[in-house]
């Protein structure tokens, strides 16, 4: 039985193709530049070499389409038709306070993501596109829906409500929502199996970085506080969004600039960040080579970006009181060791003391690393996220009628003795050309 999981950008279409007897992925891929024009599509099926098509996609509609076409193609497919496909797993970027869940798609669910499209207009409509689109092409499966902001339903309301007048919570549903959801609780339950703790006895502090970043704080196995608010816009500094600023900001700049509500809002989530600051830049390789050539601006890019997480860890850890372990992850998180190392450096104060020949060694997606030094009280593990097993499993519990919220559901790399196939076939390459690795691989508690 075969399971497919999409994940539309504003962008862009990732997929996974898994199958479930073997517990295996048979192929991965994504569709770039949707809406932008020069669309094309990078596509990798197991034991094959990664190809690249050009394919215009003007909407996620044509994307949908040309990621089918390319799985059941006789040179560069992996399955013989789409009949073998039993379920789709869709991301959903916000789900509002509706949804506490992965659910079944129908017309009402569908509807209900359409009344939130206010709350996320960069992503919901592009998901919404992608499950109308696939479930045109695949009418008889279930179609189930992951949610960015179920993980986080679990926070108190001191937590995810603002201090505004409180009608706008009850007219408008103005409140915390968070997101990277599905990415925390992956690494929550395996950061409960490295540490050999009951997840629902565990706190963490996980910091998702990549292009988006947020920051979570776990208690007892759920999500506390989050550093993402009512959209991805606030919390720590990323790539093209700015993060936390004084609220009165935009409103000093509209004043000054005569830049309009939708002027001021498209520049604080694509033109600020790390962009913002270095003027060209939001990608940190990019950065980090721009500031070994002397560019200052790239330097103070980097610093303000390692700054905002030391203080969002510091507050968090004062939330929790007690920490069992800082956990990295998400594609800056897994490979940018410079960033890690900035972060890091000076906290030895609260108890987290990495050691910084391990943190260079750790750069892979294959493992789960351990980069702390053994006095350190809090262990700092490296956990690749695995966003699309978890979208995955509730897809197949789902038409199996046997799911449920996480904290009455085991997914199966909460096991001790859970591989990860793929990964570990990519692991045996990557310790022949760096055998170092193997001594920081985290071993289950």
């Amino acid at each position: 039985m075969v399971i497919l999981t999409l994940n539309c950008g504003s962008s862009s279409a990732k997929y996974q193709v898994y199958d479930w007897d073997a517990k295996d992925v048979l192929a991965v891929g994504v569709v770039e530049k949707v809406t932008v024009g020069g669309s094309f599509i990078n596509h990798k099926v197991k034991g094959k070499e990664e190809i690249t098509i050009n394919h215009d996609c003007p909407t996620h509609l044509e994307a949908v389409d040309l990621i089918i076409k390319t799985l059941t193609g006789k040179e560069n497919g992996c399955l013989p038709d789409m009949s073998v496909i039993k379920a789709v797993g869709h991301r959903v970027t916000h789900g509002g306070s509706k949804f506490t869940k992965s659910v079944i798609v129908d017309d009402a669910v569908l509807e209900a993501f359409g009344e939130m499209t206010d709350l996320s207009p960069l992503h919901n409509p592009a998901q919404i596109l992608g499950v109308k689109a696939a479930k045109k092409v695949l009418p008889g499966v279930p179609h189930c829906a992951v949610m960015d902001t179920a993980w986080h339903q679990t926070m108190p309301p001191e937590a995810f409500l603002y201090a505004v007048p409180y009608e706008w919570y009850e007219k408008y549903s103005a409140r915390r929502y968070g997101f990277h959801g599905t990415s925390f609780l992956y690494t929550a339950k395996r950061a409960a199996v490295l540490l050999g703790k009951d997840p629902f006895k565990t706190n963490l502090i996980i910091a998702h970085l990549g292009n988006g970043s947020s920051i979570n704080a776990v208690k007892d196995g759920l999500s506390f506080e989050t550093s993402m608010g009512i959209t991805p816009l606030e919390g720590l500094v990323m790539g093209t969004r700015s993060g936390d600023v004084d609220p009165a900001l935009p409103f000093y700049i509209m004043r000054k600039t005569g830049m309009s509500a939708s002027e001021i809002e498209n520049a604080m989530n694509k033109k600020s960040g790390l962009f913002g600051i270095t003027g060209k830049y939001a990608d940190r390789r990019d950065i980090q080579k721009a500031k070994l050539e002397g560019d200052k601006r790239a330097a103070l890019a980097q610093d303000i970006e390692a700054h905002r997480v030391k203080k969002y860890i510091g507050a968090y850890q004062a939330v929790l009181g007690r920490v069992d372990a800082l956990v990295f992850t998400a594609g800056v998180g897994e490979f940018a060791f410079f960033m890690r190392q900035k972060i890091l450096e000076g906290l030895e104060g609260v108890g987290i003391v990495y050691d910084p020949a391990k943190n260079e060694l750790s750069h892979t997606r294959s493992a789960e690393t351990l980069i702390s030094k053994p006095e350190s009280k809090v262990p700092v593990y490296i956990i690749p996220t695995d966003e699309e097993l978890v979208m995955t499993e509730d897809a197949y519990a789902l038409m199996a009628g046997t799911y449920d919220i996480h904290t009455k559901f085991r997914y199966s790399f909460q096991g001790k003795e859970y591989v990860n196939k793929s990964r570990a076939e990519s692991l045996k390459g990557e310790l022949e050309k760096n055998p170092g690795l193997k001594n920081i691989i985290a071993v289950p508690g």
